[in-house]
């Protein structure tokens, strides 16, 4: 996990008010973006077909993590989804601008924040 200052290390005594929660949750991001960063330089770092695979799909795993955490953020805390929709708006445009086609990451329907927060 990432080395962050973190006041609730180990078992925290009381139930997180809904701001610590949101910050454990930033925290919990950071630590699976540090992972992913990690299992991908050890992929990289050999050529041993079966370590590459079987580190591949853990830090895939780690991926769909921070996925998971996300979508608990917006949740939590609709004014940051909306900061977070002013940046893909951004990227969009940019995209635009260049002429280039967005294409969505997987075959799924795409959720967006708004719908995460009930636009």
């Amino acid at each position: 996990m990432a080395s962050f200052a973190n006041p609730f290390a180990g078992n925290v005594p009381r139930k997180l008010t809904r701001e610590e929660l949101i910050q454990a949750i930033r925290l919990d991001i950071a630590g699976e973006l540090e992972a992913i960063f990690v299992y991908d330089a050890h992929v990289q770092a050999t050529d041993d077909p079966l370590v590459k695979k079987v580190l591949s799909d853990i830090r895939d795993e780690e991926k769909a993590h921070v996925g998971e955490l996300m979508t608990l953020l917006r949740h939590l805390d609709p004014e940051e989804a909306k900061h977070f929709a002013e940046g893909e708006d951004e990227v969009r445009e940019m995209l635009e601008e260049l002429n280039i086609v967005a294409k969505p990451p997987s075959d799924k329907p795409e959720s967006t924040v708004g719908s995460l927060i009930g636009k």
